[in-house]
């Protein structure tokens, strides 16, 4: 297993656990944050033998409280346009990823560090956890997806809200407004995160696949255009080794034994 600079990698039977391991710096997102979480994830993706990952941040106060604004200070505008800086946030995290993953946030979630977080296929969050969008502070906005994701899981007034006063949201409010899934104890937060994250791997990977980009798909096309791409997945895994397999098993009353095809 590869080494790296800012994160760190384990296995846990199929679940890959990625921690954010710069805690001395609030696990703040730099360039070097990147390339090491691109690094992590395509080599998730790859191994068959994993299927699920959970993210979450070393220590007990952050996830991840925002980009490395030292990084950027002094970087000149033409740099953030010709560069497309934060592109490859989406195009590698996002776009590259199709097996499932979770953010486990097991503190503060603020700019990029709540950008990232919403990246994930869902959020579980500790009770202390803090979620926010004050880029407004600093003279700029949003920049790795904020204003969209945010609206598209709590609405457009909180988001609009949180955006123009730069406030935070606690847990509680998150998951009651759809931003996170669960809410766990602090101290129980990655154990939990990992039973979860272990049952999503207990199940067919190609059917955890499909589920996730059909669930994506709603955001992303009309009811009738989604209606007819969860259609014709479903029509496709008719055809896997796994719904053979899943379907015998469910009469024989017995657990599945996934191929993965």
């Amino acid at each position: 297993m590869a080494d790296y600079e800012t994160i760190t990698v384990e296995q846990r039977d199929a679940v890959t656990l990625i921690t954010l391991n710069r805690p001395q710096a609030l696990n703040a997102l730099n360039s070097q944050v990147l390339e090491d979480l691109i690094g992590a994830f395509a080599a998730y993706e790859g191994d068959p033998g994993q299927r699920c990952a959970v993210l979450t941040g070393a220590g007990d106060k952050a996830f991840a409280a925002g980009a490395d604004i030292k990084e950027m200070a002094d970087k000149p505008a033409a740099d953030f346009y010709l560069d497309d800086f934060f592109a490859r946030w989406t195009s590698d995290l996002v776009k590259k990823v199709r097996k499932p993953w979770i953010a486990a946030v097991n503190g503060f979630a603020l700019g990029g560090g709540c950008e990232l977080a919403m990246m994930a296929d869902f959020i579980v969050a500790s009770d202390k956890a803090r979620f926010g969008q004050p880029e407004i502070n600093l003279g700029v906005a949003p920049g790795m997806g904020g204003s969209q994701r945010l609206t598209r899981a709590v609405g457009k007034a909180k988001a609009m809200e949180m955006c123009l006063t730069g406030r935070m949201m606690g847990a509680e409010e998150a998951e009651r407004s759809g931003l996170v899934a669960h809410v766990f104890p602090h101290e129980n937060l990655l154990e939990k995160a990992l039973e979860i994250a272990a049952t999503i791997a207990s199940k067919p990977p190609m059917a955890a696949i499909a589920n996730k980009e059909m669930v994506n798909a709603a955001f992303e096309t009309t009811l009738d255009q989604g209606l007819i791409i969860e259609r014709r997945i479903f029509q496709i895994l008719t055809a896997s080794e796994d719904k053979a397999e899943g379907m015998a098993a469910f009469i024989e009353k017995r657990e599945g034994k996934w191929k993965g095809r």
